[in-house]
């Protein structure tokens, strides 16, 4: 049985399959790990644990070694997202309180929602994509892009928008994992190696006890909000990467509209900021269901305007082919 190659036809599917399994599981036995208890009980609800161990893991994969093109250009593209996303939860948090929206069309939405939806690039579909229609340095950019994973820079952005205050060890604790990856994969390639292999592999098991948070009436509830804040993600961040490719990176802009999406990563944020600060845990399953639609809804149409853009303005276009007869053509 093809199981695995089933799954990843569905875009994130290896991380929203177990999310939906997960709530699936609640919604019809919301006291399935109490009452198994132990291990099982472990597996549902140890979403902090399995994440942290997840960070430190994701640190550890990271190289410090990198050219100035390549640390130019995911300076660049990381910088400019998150600048984007913490201008933008400034913005909202002026007309939605920390409770969220809790009546309306928009019912359910938060600036929670908002900031990390924005925040996480989908770095494994950009560099999927750069592959097929960038340089190899646009590709390698990946490596800074798994900074932005977790809810660190998210918390920072709550504080900048002032709508929560995390005590400076909070902030500390929620790096430290990744911090301390980071140093020993730098120490020792063979830990990078041992650690890396292990990041795609513990991405069903976060996401299925973080699926265990979350009732299922909730995802139907903001379905269509998840949809319309995943076309959101794309316009708003993608048309500033765009600019702040070509103006600051020198690139033509097709690395700015890949990096338009939201990384499955950004699903692990609420849960997370809501056990740190427990204002936001009555809307932390509301955020979570968007950033999963969020999620689905960039990784199907991020590629298509890359091809798109790539074809018309990028390496892929008759212009740049004219230009650089010579040059490295990515295969096609």
């Amino acid at each position: 049985m093809q199981i695995k190659r089933s799954i990843e036809r569905i875009p994130g599917g290896i991380m929203i399959v177990p999310l939906f399994l997960g709530a699936l599981l609640h919604t019809l036995a919301p006291d399935a790990g109490a009452y198994f208890g132990s291990f099982t009980n472990g597996l549902i609800t140890g979403v902090l644990p399995i994440l942290a161990v997840w960070f430190f893991c994701m640190g550890a994969s990271i190289s410090i070694q990198a050219t100035p093109t390549v640390l130019r250009k995911s300076g660049v593209l990381v910088l400019t997202k998150i600048a984007t996303a913490a201008i933008v939860g400034v913005i909202a948090s002026k007309f939605i309180g920390p409770e969220g929206v809790t009546g309306g069309f928009l019912a359910g939405l938060s600036v929670l929602a908002i900031i990390a939806s924005m925040n996480d690039t989908n770095g494994g579909l950009y560099m999927a994509l750069m592959q097929q229609y960038g340089t190899k340095e646009e590709a390698a950019a990946f490596c800074l892009m798994s900074l932005e994973s977790g809810p660190f820079m998210t918390m920072v952005t709550l504080g900048v928008a002032g709508l929560a205050v995390f005590p400076w060890q909070t902030m500390v604790g929620a790096l430290l994992p990744f911090l301390a990856g980071f140093a020993l994969g730098n120490l020792d390639p063979d830990f990078r190696k041992l650690f890396s292999a292990a990041v795609p592999a513990m991405v069903p098991f976060f996401a299925f006890a973080l699926g265990n948070t979350i009732d299922f009436k909730v995802i139907a509830h903001t379905g269509l909000q998840g949809i319309l804040l995943g076309l959101f993600v794309i316009v708003v961040t993608g048309t500033v990467l765009v600019l702040a490719d070509i103006f600051l990176a020198k690139g033509n802009g097709t690395a700015g509209i890949a990096a338009a999406s939201t990384a499955g990563a950004a699903v692990t944020v609420p849960k997370v900021v809501s056990s740190l600060e427990p204002q936001f845990a009555p809307i932390a399953p509301a955020a979570t269901a968007l950033i999963a639609t969020s999620v689905v809804v960039t990784a199907i149409i991020t590629p298509m305007l890359t091809s798109w853009w790539a074809h018309k303005f990028g390496i892929l276009s008759p212009a740049y082919r004219a230009a650089h007869p010579q040059g490295d053509m990515p295969p096609q």
